[in-house]
Order: structure tokens, then C-alpha cells, then sequence
């Protein structure tokens, strides 16, 4: 049996972005005899078995999954990985040469956490606007310097996120169960959807099973971010995306209600705000505002 279950879930991807993935992995230091190689093709247009050759490695497959959805397409890895540990990545996801044997040695010599992970670096094919840099977090970049992890789900400082999420099989097997039995779905990205926040459950999830989760800044990827995701139309978009996610996770797990959006007072707030600000941060408010409504929807239709 492999001591990793590597999964790439992609989805029409860019052939050079997902060249530069599978090169990545292809160099790494840890021997492809001790991993498996997963390649989840999720309701791509042309599929990706056709265009890209993994005989390279000798415990490699493509998978289609044709029930669109990031969440759709991990749960497909997770029930055919045959490792203990699965580590993640997206299509855009590149890891450092020793990235899998750093995994390897955090799997050993941290046995009480469930989910890790490490830094995003961010690699734009474009400069950024200066004036959209303070709303580039949502591209989910960090940088991490330091070992920290914690059992508690509400330490956003010790969460790892989507791209090199790392989680053992037992914290998978909890997560597929949640999401088979919920009347509240997270999907993750779903086709033009930017709701996100699938990650977050499965920390929670380990969390739940008094597992923890960390950060370790061995574990260090990059994130090839095209020229369109520094757009503000898709800033605006993804901000909402992730706000709706959040609130749909706060009120899954902790029971907290969306705030209001149409009171007399949040109205006032509204008003009040966009009157004294600029266009892309008028937009970014408005889209928490959607999301919102957005979240008391889908609470809405779970509950009936």
C-alpha cells in the first residue's frame, strides 16, 4: 500500500498550468514507488485522460468524475484513494521538489493532527493593480514562517487551506459521511459558482474527532494565478463566494444566524457606507450583503 494518495482534481484546465503541475510532482524527492498518483478529471469539456500521458509513474490513474463540483471530485479522490494520508491539489497547484517527503515526516511526527498544510505563493502571470492588492486575500495566498496548530476550530491561524490540504483517511471517511447525510451541502466551486469553504469542513470535521489541524512552513507550494483572476468583476465575485461559504459554515457547525440585510439599521449601514466609498470596495461591501441573502436562501431550502 502507498504511504500518500496524491489527488489533482481539475476541471477544463489550462495545459500549461496542469503541465507544470504534473512536472512538479514528477520531480519530487520522495520515490513515486511510495505514492499514488490520482489525476480526478471533474466533467472537464475535452477529457484530460486523452491529453495527458502519466506512465511516468507507476501508481498513477485518471478518474472522471461527472458530477460537477471541487467537493464532488475530492470525495471521488477520497473513496478511491488507497493511502492513509491524501494530499491535495488544484490544477494551478505546484509544489516544491520536497513537498511529499515533508509530508511524509509531518504524517510521522505529528500523529495527533488530522488535516495540515503550508504556504501559498503566489505566481501572477499578470501584475496586480496596486489598487486591488488589498483584496487579493481571497485568492488564498500566505505565507507561513513558523509551525503552529491547534485543535480548536475557530484558530483561523492554523488552518490549512484548499491547495496542499493534507488529511488522513479516517478525517476523509468522517467528511464523505457528513456530506452523504447533510441537508446542507458545501460544495466548494461548482461549474460559474464561487462558493468555497469545503476545506473548512473537513478541518472541522477533524476538529470533531479531537484531531487537530496545522500549518508547517516545510510544505510550500505556488498558485499560478491568471490575468483574469485579478479582475474586479472575479474579486467581487469570489469575495461573495467565500462569504456565502462562511456563513453557511457558521450556522452548519456553530448554529449562527446570517446577519440581517434588510432591517432599518443595516439599511442605514448600507447607505451610509456606499456613500463614502469607492467603487471596488462599494462592490466588495455589496457582495457581502449578497451573500447573505445568499446563505439565508440555501438555509431556507435545507430547512423545508
Amino acid at each position: 500500500m502507498p504511504d500518500l494518495s496524491v489527488i489533482i482534481c481539475t476541471h477544463n484546465p489550462r495545459p500549461d498550468f496542469l503541465h507544470r503541475v504534473l512536472s512538479a510532482l514528477q520531480a519530487q524527492t520522495l520515490p513515486p514507488e511510495q505514492w499514488e498518483l490520482l489525476l480526478i478529471d471533474n466533467a472537464s469539456k475535452e477529457p484530460v485522460a486523452g491529453s495527458r500521458d502519466l506512465s511516468w509513474h507507476p501508481r498513477a490513474r485518471h478518474i472522471r468524475e461527472d458530477e460537477l463540483g471541487l467537493a464532488c471530485a475530492r470525495l471521488r479522490g477520497m473513496r478511491e484513494a488507497a493511502a492513509d494520508v491524501l494530499v491535495f491539489f488544484d490544477d494551478d497547484n505546484v509544489p516544491e521538489p520536497s513537498f511529499l517527503l515533508e509530508v511524509q515526516k509531518i504524517n510521522t511526527m505529528w500523529p495527533q493532527l488530522g488535516v495540515w498544510g503550508g504556504s501559498i505563493v503566489p505566481e501572477f502571470q499578470v501584475a496586480p493593480l496596486e489598487h486591488r492588492r488589498p483584496y487579493l486575500s481571497v485568492l488564498s495566498l500566505r505565507e507561513v514562517s513558523s509551525a503552529r496548530w491547534s485543535n480548536v476550530p475557530a484558530c483561523d491561524e492554523a488552518e490549512p487551506w484548499g491547495a496542499g490540504l493534507c488529511l488522513r483517511k479516517r478525517v476523509a471517511e468522517a467528511y464523505r459521511d457528513l456530506y452523504q447525510k447533510t441537508n446542507l451541502p458545501v460544495t466548494g466551486r461548482r461549474g460559474s459558482s464561487l462558493i468555497s469553504g469545503e476545506d473548512t469542513e473537513i478541518c472541522m470535521v477533524a476538529c470533531s474527532l479531537g484531531l487537530g489541524m496545522g500549518l508547517f512552513p516545510e510544505l510550500k507550494l505556488v498558485h499560478l494565478i491568471p490575468g483574469e483572476r485579478l479582475e474586479e468583476d472575479y474579486l467581487v465575485k469570489l469575495t461573495e463566494g467565500i462569504r456565502t461559504s462562511n456563513y453557511l459554515i457558521d450556522y452548519k457547525w456553530k448554529g449562527i444566524i446570517p446577519p440581517a440585510v434588510f432591517s432599518p439599521g443595516a439599511l442605514f449601514r448600507h447607505i451610509r457606507y456606499v456613500l463614502r466609498r469607492g467603487r471596488i470596495q462599494r462592490r466588495i461591501y455589496m457582495a457581502h450583503v449578497k451573500a447573505s441573502l445568499a446563505a439565508w436562501r440555501m438555509i431556507a431550502a435545507s430547512r423545508s
